[in-house]
């Protein structure tokens, strides 16, 4: 039975988008859409493997960047070039993206007030960790999640078999199990513990939804120290929490 996950943490095509031309170190007017379009689909086609409940959007933005892609190089004919000229093909993008970012800024800030106000949570263990202020742990984000899969990997090499793969025989809700015990013992892990060079395909899945399940419940907090560096998870819960909340 493969293991579905829909996740209310889940984050948008445009999320995406602006999380890759960040990561790339560009400005979204200078976006080099055919090397982000290719990104995107890259992403993409991990998060369907991984099945992640993938809206429709996503793959509407996946034609949408493969259109532009196409246009910005095949050479245009004389009546498009004379219609057409100096119009950017990815103007309309770029316009939603920029707006996007705007609302994504306000909505931190906002989300930053409350969370400080509230303090909810816990900094005994990750202080030890942390050179700045709290302000400067930053959560890690889906994509940052993925990306830090796809990065495992490559390093193991089962890029070319990884996309054949399902998960039928690893109970998620015992790695989660696992997770949190393994977290109660030692304070806090990185991403890339989960993970041994013994790790099966079917293993680096099934971590890695449980990570997911886990966050949702708001059992772990999962961040890094500085933007796109390693992941560091912790637990939110006490020990006698752990099955209660693997249950159901």
């Amino acid at each position: 039975m493969i293991y579905k996950v829909k996740l209310d943490i889940f984050e948008g095509p445009l999320d995406l988008l602006l999380y890759l031309v960040k990561k790339s170190e560009v400005a979204i007017a200078d976006i080099p859409i055919a090397t982000i379009a290719d990104q995107y689909l890259e992403y993409l086609e991990l998060i369907k493997v991984l099945n992640l409940d993938v809206a429709g959007e996503f793959l509407v933005m996946a034609a949408t960047l493969m259109a532009i892609k196409s246009k910005m190089l095949l050479p245009p004919s004389e009546e498009a070039e004379e219609e057409e000229e100096g119009v950017d093909p990815r103007a309309e993008l770029l316009q939603r993206l920029l707006e996007y970012q705007k609302y994504k800024e306000a909505a931190y800030q906002l989300k930053t007030r409350e969370l400080l106000e509230k303090d909810i949570f816990t900094r005994i263990q990750i202080d030890e960790y942390l050179p700045l202020e709290r302000e400067a742990v930053i959560e890690a984000s889906l994509f940052d999640l993925v990306d830090a899969l796809r990065k495992v990997i490559k390093e193991k090499h089962l890029s070319e078999q990884f996309m054949e793969v399902t998960v039928e025989k690893i109970s998620v809700k015992d790695k989660m199990v696992e997770i949190l015990w393994k977290l109660k013992e030692a304070q806090q892990m990185t991403f890339y513990a989960l993970f041994n060079e013994f790790s099966t395909k079917h293993e680096m899945i099934v971590a890695f939804l449980a990570i997911l399940e886990l966050m949702r419940l708001r059992a772990v907090r999962v961040f890094q120290l500085h933007p796109y560096g390693e992941i560091r998870i912790i637990s939110l819960i006490k020990a006698e929490e752990i099955n209660r909340i693997t249950v159901g």
